[in-house]
C-alpha cells in the first residue's frame, strides 16, 4: 500500500514538471512557457498574468522602445541624422542596415528601421543625433527609465547589444511599453507591417518587413500562411542574443479594450512553425482578448441609494443620492450579468440640510477580481431645513403682515379722499 501511494506521488510530480505552466484567473487559462512573462490591461492598469516578471533579465532588441521614446520626445520626424563612423560599428552578427558613413536619412526612416527591422546601426545613430554620444543616451534612458517607473533597468546602449550591465525585467519592459504606446507615432510605427525607405545619398531604397510575426499575415520566406498572426495584434517590439534568447514585447486590442504582453528568455531556436516567443505572446493576447470586456457596471445618474436627511422638511426626508459618472470595470465575459454591489461610504457631515442638488455627499466603490472604482454619489436635489423652514416662515410671515397693514393704510387713504371729494361737491 505504501509502494503505491509513493509512486502515486512521484507521478504526480513528475507531470507538474512536464506540464506547461499555467495561471487561471476567473477561468481564463494562461499557457506560457517562456520563462519570464507579464500579461497588463491598458484600460485598468491590471496585472493579469505573471511568471518572474520581477527578474532581471537581459532585454536584448526590446531595448529599442526607449531608444524610440527619447527619439520621439527630442526630434522631429522630418529632421535629418547623418551617419558617423562610430555609429556603424557593431559586434559580429548584429543586425545592421549597412548604413554608410556620411549618409543622410530623415528621423522617421531612421524609427523605421529601428522598430520594423531592428537595425542596430540605426539606434546608434539616434543616439549620437541626439546626446552626442552612446554613453550621453544611455543615461538619458535610465533617466527616462526611472521616470517612468522602471524598478530593475539599466541601459548602457540604444540597442540592446548584449553586456552585463544592461538589463531590464518582464514588469519594466511592460511599463515602457505602456509609457511608449501612448504616442500616438510609436503606436503606428510598432504596428507597421511593411515599409520602404527611400534611397539616400548614399544608398538604394531598403524594403523592411516587420519581424514581429503576430502582424505578418503570410511568411515571407516560405510564402505560406503564417501561424503566428494575429488579426488584433498591433505591435510592438522583437528582440534576441545568444544570452538573452528570444523576447517579444506584444500588443494587442479590440473594442477598445488592451493588453501588452512580455516574454524574455524563450527558447534560443526557431523555426517556421516553433517559435515560443510568438506562440506564448499569441496565446496570452488572444485568451485576454476573448476572455475580458471593459463593461459599464452604472452608468451617471444611477440611484446608488436613499438617505434620511434628519433635519430636513418632514416631505424631504428621504434623499435619493446619484452615481456622478459611469463606472465601467475589466470583466470577463462569463460575469457580464454579475451584479457588483458597491461599497458605499457616506459623509456623515454634509447629511445634514441644507443640501444642494449636486452636492457630493458620499462614495460608491465598486470591485471586481481585486480591481476597484470609485464614484462620488451626489445629491438628486435641493433639500431644505426646518429651521430654515422656520425662519423663512417667519420672514415670510412679517413681509405679508407689511403688505396688509400697506393695503389697510392704502385703502384708508382712499376712503378719506373721497369722504373730502363728497363734502367739497355738497359745499359747491
Amino acid at each position: 500500500m505504501k509502494l503505491k501511494k509513493l509512486c502515486f506521488i512521484l507521478l504526480i510530480m513528475i507531470l507538474a514538471l512536464i506540464m506547461p505552466f499555467s495561471c487561471y484567473s476567473n477561468g481564463a487559462t494562461f499557457n506560457v512557457n517562456s520563462p519570464s512573462a507579464i500579461l497588463y490591461n491598458v484600460n485598468t492598469g491590471k496585472i493579469l498574468y505573471e511568471k518572474n516578471a520581477y527578474e532581471k533579465k537581459y532585454p536584448a532588441s526590446t531595448t529599442k522602445m526607449m531608444t524610440a521614446i527619447l527619439t520621439l520626445e527630442n526630434c522631429n520626424l522630418n529632421d535629418t541624422a547623418t551617419v558617423s563612423s562610430t555609429a556603424i560599428i557593431l559586434p559580429p552578427g548584429y543586425i545592421s542596415a549597412n548604413l554608410q558613413v556620411g549618409e543622410v536619412l530623415t528621423i522617421n526612416d531612421l524609427l523605421h528601421l529601428l522598430l520594423i527591422v531592428s537595425s542596430n546601426d540605426a539606434a546608434n545613430v539616434l543616439a549620437e543625433h541626439i546626446a552626442g554620444s552612446v554613453s550621453n543616451f544611455s543615461n538619458m534612458m535610465n533617466n527616462k527609465a526611472k521616470e517612468i517607473g522602471c524598478l530593475n533597468t539599466h541601459f548602457v546602449n540604444p540597442n540592446g547589444v548584449q553586456n552585463v550591465n544592461h538589463y531590464s525585467t518582464a514588469y519594466d519592459l511592460c511599463l515602457i511599453a505602456n509609457y511608449a504606446m501612448k504616442n500616438e507615432t510609436f503606436k503606428k510605427l510598432v504596428s507597421t507591417d511593411s515599409y520602404t525607405v527611400p534611397a539616400t545619398n548614399k544608398y538604394d531604397e531598403r524594403k523592411l518587413t516587420n519581424t514581429n510575426l503576430l502582424l505578418q499575415q503570410v511568411n515571407e520566406k516560405t510564402n505560406t500562411k503564417n501561424i503566428y498572426y494575429y488579426e488584433y495584434a498591433i505591435g510592438i517590439k522583437t528582440g534576441y542574443t545568444d544570452q538573452a534568447k528570444n523576447c517579444l514585447v506584444a500588443a494587442a486590442s479590440k473594442d477598445g479594450v488592451e493588453f501588452i504582453s512580455v516574454v524574455l528568455g524563450s527558447a534560443l531556436h526557431e523555426s517556421d512553425n516553433n517559435s515560443e516567443r510568438f506562440a506564448d505572446s499569441k496565446n496570452l493576447l488572444e485568451t485576454a482578448i476573448n476572455n475580458y470586456c471593459m463593461f459599464p457596471v452604472k452608468k451617471a445618474n444611477d440611484l446608488i441609494t436613499t438617505v434620511k436627511i434628519p433635519n430636513a422638511l418632514p416631505w424631504k426626508k428621504n434623499l435619493k443620492l446619484l452615481l456622478e459618472n459611469d463606472v465601467t470595470l475589466l470583466l470577463e465575459k462569463k460575469d457580464m450579468n454579475l451584479e457588483i454591489q458597491p461599497e458605499i461610504k457616506l459623509f456623515e457631515e454634509k447629511l445634514n440640510a441644507p443640501i444642494k442638488k449636486g452636492d457630493i455627499l458620499g462614495t460608491a466603490t465598486f470591485t471586481y477580481n481585486g480591481t476597484s472604482v470609485t464614484s462620488n454619489i451626489v445629491a438628486s436635489g435641493n433639500v431644505s431645513s426646518n429651521e430654515q423652514f422656520s425662519k423663512n416662515l417667519k420672514i415670510f410671515g412679517f413681509i405679508a403682515i407689511i403688505i396688509i397693514w400697506r393695503m389697510h393704510v392704502v385703502k384708508n387713504k382712499k376712503k378719506k379722499r373721497a369722504r373730502m371729494r363728497r363734502r367739497q361737491n355738497r359745499g359747491a
